[in-house]
């Protein structure tokens, strides 16, 4: 038992059942017992490991293609250079690093942090030089915008919806015999999923994100009206189909109910609403991100790296440079939106 799990059993007895955009909205920003609120989760001491704790590549390749973006704008300064949940700032600090030698990007850039967990502010604010922090996208300077966002819309809470007929079931988080359990609302029909009864039988299910349109639209808004781009790279696909809730403990799969508030919980990313939200105000493009990652030459930079080790050290290399890559590790699931100005061309290395 957790202190949240207890805390959610006896509001779900008070109030009834509560949806699944609420359980983890609970879980992973409670207060006092959220899983984000209270922990660093990332590393070996966490529960899961991202693309920018595996190989500095990640990072020094996400830099370059957004000052390359920055250069092919025409160098506007100052601008807002910002991450959307920058983790322990490991990301930002390898962008920082394969950019100083890029003439003025440094001098013009503005650093800008959207997090939501005090712990993990301070450990950003160690790592990272002079930033300013936001609570939401809303407040990013009205100003040229390049961004990145990497494992960040995974983690905003979703809805489910189980296809009955022409209408819908939301799953619910309720109790049975005492414990969390998940169960399914009344049919209703939904004018958000009307567009879904054609690609959708009856039991199958979707997933909503209503929290992502407005933080697209934030940056959308700065990006299309000031200049700028964005790097949004998650898992997922184009659309949302068939229940992808999960749940990490100690980096091991978990049941979403079973350690609420000490588990991650995320969902895979809906990337077709994530770029409706964008437009008209911003182009967008979708890659897988080995093909990204290899089209911006991590390969030759693996193997520029790989020189100077042996052993242990050159086997966990490659293994990274697997990992980041290969269609059955990240390369493939993982993808990258693109945003930038309707006027302006793609990012280096995303699909036109």
């Amino acid at each position: 038992m957790t202190a949240l799990r207890d805390s959610l059993i006896r509001q779900i007895a008070a109030q009834g059942p509560i949806t699944v955009a609420e359980y983890m909205t609970a879980c992973l920003l409670h207060p006092q017992h959220g899983y984000y609120t209270t922990r660093d989760p990332f590393g070996a001491q966490g529960d899961f490991t991202t693309a920018p704790e595996i190989s500095q590549m990640f990072g020094e390749i996400l830099g370059l293609c957004l000052a390359q973006a920055w250069m092919d704008q025409g160098s506007p300064a100052p601008f807002t250079l910002a991450e959307l949940g920058p983790g322990r700032g490991t990301l930002m600090a390898d962008m920082l690093r394969a950019t100083r030698a890029v003439p003025g990007f440094h001098d013009g850039a503005r650093l800008h942090l959207v997090e939501a967990s005090p712990v993990l502010r301070r450990i950003q604010a160690k790592a990272l030089p002079d930033p300013q922090f936001h609570d939401s996208a809303d407040t990013l300077p009205d100003a040229p915008l390049f961004l990145v966002a990497n494992e960040f819309f995974d983690a905003l809470p979703i809805r489910q919806f189980l296809r009955a007929g022409d209408g819908w079931r939301e799953r619910m988080v309720g109790l049975q015999d005492g414990q969390l359990a998940f169960g399914l609302g009344p049919v209703t029909r939904l004018d958000a999923l009307e567009h879904r009864l054609a690609d959708t039988q009856e039991g199958q299910m979707v997933e909503t994100c209503a929290s992502a349109a407005p933080v697209m639209a934030a940056l959308a808004q700065r990006i299309g009206q000031h200049g700028g781009a964005a790097l949004i790279i998650d898992y997922g696909d184009w659309r949302s189909r068939g229940d992808t809730l999960q749940a990490l403990y100690q980096h091991a799969a978990d049941d979403p109910l079973t350690h609420p508030g000490q588990a991650d919980l995320t969902a895979h990313v809906d990337f077709e609403a994530l770029a409706q939200a964008a437009q008209p105000l911003c182009a967008t493009s979708l890659t897988p991100q080995g093909v990204f990652l290899e089209r911006l030459g991590i390969t030759a930079r693996a193997e520029h790296l790989a020189r100077r080790l042996t052993g242990a050290a050159l086997e966990s290399h490659i293994a990274a440079h697997r990992r980041l890559t290969h269609p059955q590790e990240m390369g493939h699931l993982f993808k990258i939106l693109g945003l930038h100005p309707t006027t302006t061309p793609a990012p280096p290395g995303l699909d036109p």
